[in-house]
């Protein structure tokens, strides 16, 4: 089970964490961003978004509960912001599943509130953020 680290000092280093975690993924389709608000999740998905070729404007989807992008290769990426759901009965309403059975890459932020749903192979990503240095150290595992 590798587990992985990658410590930044700013924003102009998020490429580097997006393309680590890209290569690390191996085919899984969910990841789970956690971290405190403010963290940088939403600005690391945007990161990723552009590795992945995505040229849409990206946005937390924090009242639509889910945006959807393309990537210049055709392909769907789903961006979910689950701060707003109250009950899993909600997330199952807007049809997670069908999202997370797709194939499509899924990044999903504030995903405490669904974790009961979710599947063992969902690669979980943390960001923790140093609160005097600003810096930002990025952990997942891929099980």
């Amino acid at each position: 089970m590798p587990k992985y680290i990658e410590k930044i000092s700013g924003v102009q280093q998020l490429p580097q964490v997006a393309q680590a975690l890209i290569n690390s993924l191996n085919h899984r389709s969910l990841v789970a961003l956690k971290g405190k608000m403010g963290a940088g999740k939403t600005t690391f998905i945007k990161a990723l978004c552009l590795e992945l070729g995505v040229e849409d404007q990206v946005n937390s989807p924090t009242f639509s509960i889910v945006n959807q992008y393309e990537t210049n290769k055709g392909e769907t990426i789903y961006h979910f912001d689950f701060y707003r759901i109250e009950t899993l009965q909600e997330a199952l309403q807007i049809g997670v599943f069908e999202y997370w059975d797709s194939g499509s890459l899924c990044l999903m932020e504030w995903p405490e509130k669904v974790e009961k749903l979710l599947p063992p192979e969902c690669v979980y990503l943390t960001i923790n953020e140093h609160e005097i240095t600003g810096e930002r150290e990025f952990q997942w595992e891929i099980q």
